[in-house]
């Protein structure tokens, strides 16, 4: 193709926040003199939510809570018809980052499996019937501002796990005696620092093959008159291999993944929720799993 185009953002990060100004340059690529019919930006921000296959058959109030939900929407002609010379051309652009009047508030970028909120940036220039039109997508992030300090009291969350404490055991007969303790140092964390406690497993008669560490994101599609609730794995990280020393600490740190978590977000027609899950697997590979909701923050 003999003209491109390119979207850079004044940022490297390409992270902002609500209404800052998006800037950057638009970066056009001719081989030769190119005539248009006018150059376009436009700057979107949706929020797609997709049921699961689970969700069939429910009530018709989840199927309208899940069409795409526009948080900001805007275009500005950049310039008008005219010609690109050869070479490179760089065009300013400033866009405002602001919501549309019935969102109120632009929530986080985030990628999950069945709620995405994503922002991006649209170049179009428009060409004549006998070439054809070219366009260049870039998505950005938005952040929540952070807040001078943390908003939510940093309280230890101890916890003890042992067979009389787990629930959803089909089997109690493969679950061997076993006795371990622990804490995380918050339910709340913000995004910018790892998740940290510590576990210690007291005593167990069999042995341990692994320990896990599991983030997982829980998500909700639907509305008050009805709704889908679906949790799925983000990442998992092993703190402890093999069969463990008893009575010996081990560190349980884990650092938040970009995109795949956001902070904890409560809106009218989906949530994003997090819980922190820590596995067990024994030497006859039975495994015990124990659940902590915990919310994430800007701060």
């Amino acid at each position: 193709m003999s003209l491109t185009v390119d979207i850079q953002f004044k940022r490297s990060s390409k992270i902002y926040h609500q209404g800052e100004i998006v800037s950057g340059v638009l970066v056009l690529d001719s081989r030769s003199e190119a005539r248009h019919d006018g150059i376009t930006l436009t700057l979107d921000g949706i929020v797609s939510v997709q049921l699961s296959p689970r969700s069939a058959g429910l009530i018709e109030s989840i199927v309208n809570s899940s069409k795409p939900i526009s948080l900001i929407n805007q275009s500005v002609e950049v310039t008008k018809s005219g010609k690109i010379p050869p070479g490179q051309t760089e065009i300013p652009f400033e866009l405002p980052l602001s919501p549309r009047s019935s969102s109120k508030t632009l929530y986080e970028t985030y990628h999950g499996l069945y709620v995405i909120v994503q922002y991006s940036l649209r170049c179009d220039i428009k060409r004549s019937l006998l070439a054809k039109d070219v366009s260049k997508l870039q998505e950005f992030i938005v952040e929540y501002r952070p807040s001078n300090g943390e908003t939510d009291e940093k309280k230890a969350v101890k916890f003890e796990i042992r067979p009389e404490t787990l629930q959803n055991v089909r089997d109690r007969a493969r679950i061997p005696q076993f006795l371990v303790r622990g804490h995380l140092d918050s339910a709340v964390f913000p995004l910018s620092k790892p998740l940290t406690g510590e576990l210690t497993v007291c005593e167990c008669e069999r042995g341990i093959s692994s320990i896990e560490l599991q983030l997982v994101r829980v998500e909700t599609c639907g509305s008050a008159e009805g709704h889908t609730k679906e949790a799925s794995e983000i990442q998992n990280i092993q703190i402890g291999e093999g069969d463990v020393c008893r009575g010996m600490a081990i560190p349980v740190y884990m650092v938040f993944p970009r995109l795949f978590t956001c902070a904890t977000t409560i809106a009218p027609n989906f949530k994003i929720e997090f819980e922190l899950s820590i596995v067990i697997i024994f030497d006859n590979d039975h495994l015990v799993v124990e659940t902590f909701p915990i919310k994430l923050t800007r701060n």
